[in-house]
């Protein structure tokens, strides 16, 4: 094993790392806000919101995420700029993160689902008899209380994005794996870029993980 090639191909790495980070921090970003609305759609006692929902949960978790990237990055014309910011193509990069986002948000809106069906009924008939209407319950009572119960569930899925991002690296995104990829085309060596890149993969998500339970005991300290 000869890992010399870092003194010359670093700077693929380090920029390859950055971007993946980045590309996480927006996917789980929209993945939320988008797994808020389809949560509350899937609670709604409207029979049709309701069903949208579901229907959209189940096709998102019930294909691959390769099928959903090459139908957005192929199948749908997207009036996105052919710019180049930080080394990445927002031609490439924005469906990327669309794809990444639309996945993510099936498996947040359940999450959330979960954490609201999780707090007592008693709290929303105490918000709706002190006069609250159902929507202001639930965005000052009930979606605060979810929100500390899955704040960890949510670092889970940040850490799990971080490693399926490396996914957009076949559409081009100038992630880690792409940039990977490009250093073992360029010295021929298959395994030694491979296995700085699964390396600093580890890295990040172990570092994410300890943080996450760090902030997951001192929430149930202050309980």
């Amino acid at each position: 094993m000869d890992f010399s090639f870092l003194r010359g191909y670093y700077v693929y790495f380090f920029t390859g790392t950055a971007n993946t980070v980045i590309l996480a921090l927006f996917t789980v970003f929209l993945g939320v806000i988008i797994g808020t609305f389809i949560a509350l759609m899937k609670i709604s006692r409207n029979k049709v919101l309701s069903f949208i929902a579901t229907a959209y949960v189940e096709f998102i978790r019930g294909t691959p995420l390769m099928v959903q990237l090459f139908i957005i990055y192929y199948g749908i014309p997207l009036p996105v700029p052919d710019v180049t910011i930080l080394g990445m193509d927002m031609s490439r990069f924005i469906p990327g993160v669309m794809a990444l986002s639309i996945n993510s948000g099936a498996y947040v809106a359940e999450i959330i689902r979960a954490g609201i069906q999780a707090i007592d009924r008693g709290q929303m008939e105490a918000a709706r008899s002190l006069g609250l209407t159902h929507s202001m319950a639930m965005r000052y009572i009930i979606l605060p209380q979810a929100l500390r119960n899955i704040l960890p569930a949510l670092g889970n899925e940040f850490v799990v994005v971080i490693k399926e991002s490396s996914i957009v690296s076949i559409v081009g995104i100038a992630d880690l794996m792409f940039n990977t990829n490009v250093v073992r085309g360029a010295l021929y060596k298959p395994m030694e870029p491979l296995m700085v890149a699964a390396l600093i993969y580890f890295i990040l998500t172990f570092t994410l993980s300890k943080l996450l339970g760090k902030a997951e005991r001192r929430m149930r300290s202050d309980d």
